[in-house]
């Protein structure tokens, strides 16, 4: 469901400051000690973005770092029980690879936490997304299901066949998908990670 901000709710925000910084979150960090900027922040979100981080670890701590006292840092991305985390744990080093995206889930980043020593608390959000046309030879909607599933441009045509029979076959199965009504759901999941100051 799309949130719709209306009068009544502007009036109960206008107290709440808000910073859009549009650069990554490794620009942003040397940006604000390079000029001494640094300060703190009631509410940090990265929401879908660690997977674009080339040093999580780091990057979470910075983050914390910028917390006040009662602050609290949001983290969404897939779930360490998605079929994401099976499918990249399985095939992301066979899978094209480039510098835009990590393959991480929550899983990672909570063992991260851990090893960081820093608090938090997660949540599931538990999602299926419809994957049946991806079995169904040249379906054009199943090939670009595909692509996005390996996030790589024309899998289909430039896969070996050995890995695309590989995925297309642990697509379908528990883990990866569940079987509801003739369909193939591949398990979407999410994770809500909230980190305390």
């Amino acid at each position: 469901m799309d949130s719709i901000i209306t009068h009544e709710h502007l009036g109960k925000t206008k107290n709440v400051k808000f910073a859009w910084h549009q650069e990554t979150s490794s620009e942003y960090q040397s940006r604000i000690i390079e000029k001494k900027e640094l300060q703190k922040w009631n509410f940090i979100h990265m929401i879908q973005m660690l997977y674009y981080v080339k040093d999580i670890p780091a990057t979470l701590k910075f983050f914390h770092s910028l917390l006040d006292t009662e602050g609290k840092i949001l983290i969404i991305l897939v779930s360490g029980m998605s079929g994401w985390d099976k499918l990249w744990k399985k095939y992301g080093f066979r899978l094209p690879q480039n510098d835009l995206c990590l393959y991480v889930s929550s899983s990672d980043i909570t063992q991260t936490l851990e090893t960081l020593g820093i608090k938090y608390e997660c949540f599931e959000l538990l999602s299926t997304m419809d994957i049946s046309d991806c079995f169904v030879e040249g379906n054009e909607k199943g090939e670009l299901l595909l692509d996005f599933l390996t996030e790589t441009c024309h899998f289909s045509q430039t896969a070996p066949p050995d890995l695309k029979a590989e995925i297309i076959e642990d697509l379908q199965r528990p883990g990866f998908s569940v079987k509801e009504r003739g369909k193939t759901l591949f398990q979407n999941h999410l994770s809500f990670i909230v980190v305390e100051a």
